[in-house]
């Protein structure tokens, strides 16, 4: 997939997910990946997304950054929404945060394959203090 193609590609995931079109991931994820160097099925993937659709309801993902090259995206994910209860070890209850995923993705077969993700959880410890 030529780097124009990624970008058009990446684009249409990002819209899959914001619509919470998660039955069509297929599209865009093979039935096997690794996320974050877990093995994983497609469903497994399907429900780390219900998850964090369920802990913040408003999850909507800003693309801010996005670099493709043949095979592989890079991209900066910008959040701004309110978690309820605790989200990742960190209790938000409820209040508003803004912070960054940064998001690295190998393509095969014209899909996702692999997904590397860091999030900046300091980033939204300093907002609740």
């Amino acid at each position: 997939m030529h780097a124009s193609a990624a970008s058009t590609f990446y684009r249409k995931y990002i819209d899959c997910l914001n619509s919470r079109n998660l039955g069509a991931l297929s599209q865009f994820v093979n039935s096997q990946l690794t996320y974050n160097k877990q093995e994983m099925q497609l469903q497994d993937y399907i429900d780390l997304l219900t998850g964090n659709f369920k802990d913040i309801p408003d999850l909507f993902f800003e693309i801010g950054l996005l670099v493709c090259d043949d095979n592989k995206i890079a991209s900066r994910l910008i959040f701004n929404c309110t978690p309820v209860g605790e989200f990742l070890g960190i209790p938000v209850n409820n209040r508003r945060v803004v912070f960054s995923e940064h998001v690295f993705y190998e393509l095969s077969d014209g899909k996702i394959s692999k997904v590397w993700s860091l999030i900046d959880k300091d980033a939204i410890r300093d907002q609740l203090m």
